[in-house]
């Protein structure tokens, strides 16, 4: 049986200081190897409860889906 990743929402501090969201996406090929795909959002923000809320709002997240690094 095929799952999705655990944790699809990545939060983690750059260079600057500031928060940045990565957005996971899990495919599955053929054989059934996970193929992940990564795209780190253009915005940046103060805290990683600001990550938290923009990705509830624009991606419908929901608790227990996002790591921090």
């Amino acid at each position: 049986m095929r799952k999705e990743t655990s944790h699809p929402f990545l939060i983690a501090k750059d260079a600057q200081g500031d928060y940045r969201l990565t957005v996971r996406e899990t495919r599955y090929n053929s054989q059934g190897y996970p193929l992940i795909s990564a795209n780190l959002q253009d915005e940046r923000f103060r805290t990683a409860n600001d990550a938290r809320a923009f990705a509830r709002a624009n991606f419908r997240a929901q608790a227990g889906q996002f790591t921090t690094k």
